[in-house]
This record gives structure tokens, C-alpha cells and sequence, in this order.
């Protein structure tokens, strides 16, 4: 396939190639192609305004311009934006792929500031496999496309690495909300739903299809379906998303407060509750479980597993119905859970 950026297409170097080109002399608007977290394939259009935006209030916010990482898609706004803070820096990143380990593209990386960009599972793969303290040599580590488990944040601090968590979306240009406080010229609110608003001049121009673009995009403000809540401080905390509460026998179930629950039951690595269709309950809650390497899950009966929920403080309504066991969380190119391929494999 020919490196192209409508759509973003082709490998890192090749597409670095033509992002310097672009940040340079400018052009017609980038298109990411993404589904999101809802499988729905959607055509977002980024102006070159909207995309330096986002690049220069980043590198402001981390502290100047430096060296980058490539250790994410391309094809996806977070490795995209990678090429674009190098390309702003005048320095090629390391490219993750070039490289025996993610250890030694990190000690590669060029630049009297260096930075890098992962999604939480490349984090934990460090930290597991002891290599998390060559993360300390950067200047900043950003870390999104997904929620950040305490445990993992502990454990990279702890390390000395300086984590800057990122939240944003293909539509933002990327992270546009760092460590809950919006970059220089970003506006966030919630509406009376609770779901995050985010205005500014790093947001898109809109999607191919005007339609779905008319349903999000009002007045200058993005409506991200995000729930969230902003502290009397300014900082945002994203709870989850409105696509995320099912109703399981008429009961409101918010699948996020059952995940949370999953993941501090004695075993389980990793967790997500899924809502799944169903004929008699509308939507039935299933846990898809990660267990421990040391621990096996294989006896666990679901009353337990319900009663581990409602001691978690949940309503017991909320627990899940169905367990499946995992090796792992099948993910998307960002680093999400790939709920919507869960979602079939449970149906």
C-alpha cells in the first residue's frame, strides 16, 4: 500500500516522510479512519490548523519541543501526533519496529528532551518485564487510549518515570486534557446528561459523513458520549462512557463500576464487564476475566464471583450473569478494549 495521509496509510518512516512535508508547507486536511470504541468505521478530517494546535500545546504543556518514540499505529491519531511533535522538532523519531526490543527503541530515542507516547499494555510489558526504569530516562511519558490502572501508575512512578496521563479522541486531534487539566485554548463543561463537552481549535473539521458529523458537533463544541465530572480545581475525571450503562432486567447497570469491582477480585489481572443482548434479561452483564499467572480461576463459580461484586459495594442487580475466562483483553489499534468483538464472541 502507498503511504498516503487521506487516509493515513502506510509505514512509519514513509508516512513521516509525508507529515514533514505537510507540517511544512501545509495541504489538504488529514484523514484518520477510525471506529473508535463502537465499531462504527468513521472518516475523521483534521485541518493542518487543528493538528499544529494540538502539537504545539502539547509540547508547551511538556516543556518545549524534543526526541519521540514511535511505538504506535500511525494510522491512529496518538502515533500520528508522534510524527507530527517530531516533525515540529526538526528530529525522525525512533521507530519502535527498528529495534530488537521497545527497551532499546526507548534508548534510542534522539534529542536533548526526549519523550514518548504508549498505551497502557506497552507500559505494563515494561514494567513486568523489569526493563520499566529505561522510561525514567525521559522527559515525559504520555500514556491514553485507554484508562490507566492504579497499580500500573504505582509502579511507573515508583520507577521514577514521569507519567503525564492524556485523554482525547481522533476528533481532538489527540490528548487535548492532560493529567485532567485542558492544554492552552481547550474548553471543557459537562451538560446536563454528564457527558464531556470539549471545544477549541484542535477539534476536527467534521466526518466525511455530514450526518454523523451534525450528531456530535454543535455550536463549536464536540459531544465526546464521554461521562465525566470537573472538580472544583478544573481537573476532569472521565467515569465512563453513555454507551456503557445497560439495563439488565430493568435495573441501570454502569458497566464501568462493575469493571472496577472485576479487577480487585484475588486472581484476576485484568477485567472488563460486557453488556450483551439478551432475551430475557434485555442485556445480561458478562465478566470477561484475565487471570493471574500464579492463579488459576478455573473453579470460579458465579455466585462467588456475584458476591465478590456486592461486597465491592455494588448492588447485587449489577453483578455479572456470565463469566468467561481470557489469556487476554483483545484490544484496538489505540490501545481500548475491543468491547464490540467481545461483545460477538459472547452473543
Amino acid at each position: 500500500m502507498s503511504p498516503s495521509l487521506r487516509p493515513v496509510a502506510g509505514a512509519p518512516r514513509e508516512v513521516f516522510a509525508l507529515v514533514e512535508a505537510w507540517v511544512r508547507d501545509g495541504g489538504e486536511p488529514i484523514v484518520i479512519r477510525t471506529s473508535g470504541s463502537t465499531g462504527e468505521p468513521k472518516d475523521v478530517v483534521l485541518s493542518h490548523a487543528a493538528v499544529l494546535a494540538s502539537a504545539h500545546a502539547s509540547l508547551a504543556r511538556l516543556g518545549g519541543p524534543g526526541g519521540w518514540l514511535q511505538a504506535m499505529p500511525v494510522t491512529g491519531v496518538g502515533g500520528l501526533q508522534v510524527l507530527v511533535r517530531s516533525a515540529v522538532a526538526g528530529l525522525e523519531p525512533a521507530y519502535a519496529d527498528e529495534h530488537a526490543s521497545l527497551a532499546a527503541a526507548i534508548a534510542a530515542v534522539p534529542g536533548e528532551r526526549r519523550y514518548a507516547s504508549l498505551v497502557p499494555t506497552q507500559a505494563h510489558r515494561l514494567v513486568e518485564s523489569g526493563e520499566v526504569g529505561v522510561l525514567a530516562d525521559l522527559d515525559a511519558v504520555l500514556i491514553g487510549g485507554a484508562a490507566v490502572p492504579s497499580d500500573l501508575l504505582d509502579a511507573l512512578r515508583s520507577a521514577g518515570v514521569r507519567v503525564v496521563r492524556t485523554y482525547g479522541m481522533s476528533e481532538t486531534c489527540g490528548g487535548c486534557v492532560y493529567d485532567g487539566v485542558p492544554l492552552d485554548g481547550v474548553q471543557m463543561r459537562i451538560d446536563e446528561s454528564g457527558q464531556v463537552q470539549l471545544a477549541g481549535p484542535m477539534l476536527f473539521d467534521g466526518y466525511a459523513d455530514a450526518e454523523a458529523t451534525a450528531r456530535v458537533l454543535h455550536d463549536g463544541w464536540f459531544a465526546t458520549a464521554d461521562l465525566g465530572e470537573i472538580d472544583d480545581e478544573g481537573r476532569l475525571r472521565v467515569t465512563g462512557r453513555i454507551d456503557d450503562v445497560v439495563i439488565s432486567g430493568g435495573v441501570n447497570v454502569p458497566l464501568p463500576a462493575v469493571t472496577a469491582a472485576l479487577r480487585t477480585y484475588e486472581g484476576v489481572r485484568d477485567a472488563v464487564a460486557i453488556g450483551v443482548p439478551d432475551e430475557e434479561w434485555g442485556s445480561r452483564v458478562v465478566a470477561f476475566l484475565v487471570p493471574d499467572d500464579a492463579v488459576c480461576l478455573d473453579g470460579l463459580r458465579l455466585d462467588e464471583l456475584r458476591d465478590g461484586v456486592e461486597e465491592a459495594g455494588l448492588p447485587r442487580a449489577w453483578a455479572p450473569r456470565e463469566v468467561v475466562l481470557v489469556d487476554a483483553l483483545p484490544l484496538l489499534p489505540g490501545g481500548k478494549v475491543d468491547r464490540e468483538g467481545l461483545r460477538r464472541s459472547a452473543g
